[in-house]
């Protein structure tokens, strides 16, 4: 094979040697949750781990870790879209009870970007990580557009929604062992709210109702996120 050659396909092996590391984590680490389920086996809390302890084995640079798996990323925006197939099924319990969820879910982003603003001012965040933290409770390609779109770091801002993710699925829990909350739009609205992606998750292993109406929340609540944030940015400066 000539230099040329191999130059031009050296990169395309790196990136399907991370996807290959970063598909096959994940599945083993949904395998050991499925058997285990405990909110510390998460697939989302023991993927990162074990992909981050690989690249410092092997002294990868995280810019080709990233450049190998971006494919992964983009399809985030796809798997968000498909949440639509649940909702539509329960679209007329949707449509009764609109005028509440209307209300949780405005409530739900004010709170969700005070909380983020009391944090950064709480730890003393600079100006960049305070606003890459801003957009952390709503879904991952919500977030990491507004980020960019508001002087943030769209990577940093995707640890901290998973971090977000991860947190509230497990508060979530928590919660429903502890108050007896039987209505289930009630159920799936604090996942979708509270742990967008991870929590709507959750909340399909609950019931089909209260993983349609997280789905909703999650996604109307990014969208209200992305209005309401570069409003509240420029604010902040």
């Amino acid at each position: 094979m000539s230099a040329p050659s191999t130059i031009l396909l050296e990169p395309a092996l790196h990136a399907l040697l991370w996807s290959v590391v970063t598909i096959g984590f994940y599945w083993i680490a949904k395998r050991i949750y499925q058997r285990w389920p405990r909110w510390w086996l998460m697939p989302l809390a023991i993927t990162p781990i074990l992909i981050a302890s690989v690249v410092l084995l092997v002294h990868a640079d995280y810019r080709e870790y990233i450049r190998g798996t971006k494919w992964l990323v983009l399809l985030l925006g796809p798997a968000t879209v498909a949440f639509a197939i649940p909702i539509y099924e329960q679209r007329a319990l949707i449509r009764r009870h609109w005028p509440i969820l209307l209300v949780g879910m405005v409530a739900g982003s004010i709170a969700s970007i005070a909380s983020s603003w009391a944090l950064a001012a709480w730890v003393g965040l600079d100006d960049t990580l305070q606003l890459s933290l801003l957009p952390r409770s709503i879904s991952t390609p919500f977030a990491m557009e507004v980020s960019g779109d508001i002087g943030g770091i769209p990577d940093l801002t995707a640890v901290f929604v998973v971090m977000t993710g991860i947190a509230g699925a497990v508060l979530g829990d928590l919660i429903l062992a502890r108050v007896p909350i039987i209505s289930s739009l009630a159920r799936g609205a604090l996942f979708g709210v509270g742990a967008h992606g991870a929590g709507t998750a959750r909340a399909h292993q609950i019931g089909s109702t209260e993983g349609a109406v997280a789905g909703l929340v999650m996604v109307l609540v990014g969208v209200l996120n992305v209005l309401a944030a570069p409003l509240v940015a420029h604010l902040l400066r």
